[in-house]
């Protein structure tokens, strides 16, 4: 809304610094500082609303060390980060731009599922909370809203690079640099190719997975494979980014990690020259994921300044559950959905020790008669954390994981 208002200002009236908003990176900085401020400010008040109401005392029951102390802090602190990524977003994002609003809905659809599940526990003192029935089943009508989307929706599209001389090319952009460069786009349109890691033709259409005798009705068929991957993408980084909430500031120092990353990549995806430069896909409009990533990004620095060790509140799965659907949306807009279980290890790592020890256990129960296990506790933090690591520690190294597995995926645009 302020970016319309000083855009619209900015027609009629000649004042300084107008210019600036039109900047993607000016935008990002601001919405950095926002989200920030609005996390310092409003979590306070919104820590004491909670711990009026809310006592967190499932912890009692882990037999952890250090745990006893946290059975009174309060969660759902999710509504923090929800409250100062979408209020920026909204400030200083551009509005008509679909990509923007197809991220609004995953974090407002996805943090909805996590509150109505904290409010169970908390409120119903339930400690089930939602089932998972349910909760899987609005995971995946996110993943089908955002595949609908991109496929239905006319701002959704690509650019292909084409070499001189093809008779589909539109646009011709320049360069200006010692050795002025030319770039050959053809017309925008739908699709649905994505990037592959490590190969140097780099680009995989998921058309050509589906079988070559559906004939015209094979490109339907690629957009249903499409839906599928996708789906599979924010269920699985969502319920990774749950399990990993389990230390104070664990899940929220990756997400941050994941979040610059991230935004790093739209901003790639985005810039023809750089798109062009490194060889990826060119995806016009997507400069304004970086805004929400920078506004991600502010508003976990903000909630950090309270979850960081010893926590004075949690995120919850209101929290939790939105972080894993704004990263598994953003990278499938940016088409790196790929290059998730290597941004993503640490989710990755959390999700495979939980079914590593539950499969695990199940098989030896049925052939020993009783179960036996993989780690001392999934998922796998707190197996470190039964070995009396402290949890300080673990929460730094697991930070210092995902940032050497970002700095590899960033990397695997140049490695091929």
């Amino acid at each position: 809304m302020l970016y319309h208002l000083i855009t619209y200002l900015g027609s009629i009236y000649d004042f300084p610094g107008e210019r600036l908003f039109s900047y993607i990176s000016f935008r990002a900085g601001v919405g950095v500082l926002l989200s920030l401020a609005m996390g310092l400010v409003f979590g306070k008040r919104i820590i004491g609303r909670l711990k009026q109401k809310l006592i967190r005392d499932e912890m009692r029951e882990l037999g952890l060390v250090g745990q006893q102390q946290k059975r009174d802090t309060p969660t759902m602190g999710g509504a923090i980060i929800l409250l100062s990524i979408l209020a920026p977003t909204l400030l200083l994002a551009d509005l008509t731009n679909m990509y923007t609003w197809l991220m609004v809905i995953s974090t407002v659809w996805l943090g909805a599922l996590g509150f109505l599940d904290d409010y169970i526990k908390v409120f119903r003192k339930n400690k089930s909370g939602l089932r998972g029935k349910f909760k899987i089943v609005g995971q995946v009508g996110l993943g089908i809203i955002v595949s609908v989307a991109l496929y239905t929706g006319d701002s959704f599209v690509v650019r292909d690079r084409l070499p001189a001389g093809h008779p589909e090319v539109q646009q011709v952009a320049v360069r200006s640099t010692d050795k002025p460069k030319v770039i050959y786009l053809g017309e925008a349109h739908k699709s649905t190719t994505t990037t592959i890691p490590f190969f140097k033709n780099n680009e995989l259409d998921y058309t050509t997975l589906a079988p070559a005798f559906l004939g015209e009705r094979r490109q339907l068929a690629g957009w249903i494979i499409f839906m599928l991957v996708t789906i599979f993408i924010v269920t699985a980084v969502s319920n990774g980014a749950n399990l990993t909430d389990g230390m104070d500031g664990l899940a929220a120092g990756v997400s941050i990690i994941i979040g610059i990353t991230l935004g790093v990549l739209a901003y790639l995806s985005s810039n023809v020259i750089y798109a062009d430069y490194l060889q990826i896909m060119y995806i016009p409009g997507t400069g304004e994921m970086v805004i929400f990533m920078a506004t991600v990004v502010g508003a976990l620095i903000g909630f950090l300044w309270y979850n960081a060790y010893p926590a004075q509140v949690f995120m919850g799965d209101t929290g939790s559950l939105a972080l894993g659907g704004i990263i598994a949306v953003c990278a499938i807009i940016i088409r790196k959905e790929l290059l998730i279980p290597a941004l993503c290890g640490v989710f990755f790592i959390e999700s495979v020790s939980v079914l590593i020890q539950v499969g695990y256990f199940k098989y030896t129960r049925r052939k020993y008669g009783a179960g036996r296990r993989v780690f001392l506790m999934a998922p796998l933090h707190h197996h470190y954390q039964k070995k009396n690591m402290s949890e300080a520690k673990i929460v730094v190294r697991f930070w210092i994981i995902a940032a050497l597995l970002a700095i590899a995926a960033v990397l695997t645009l140049k490695v091929r």
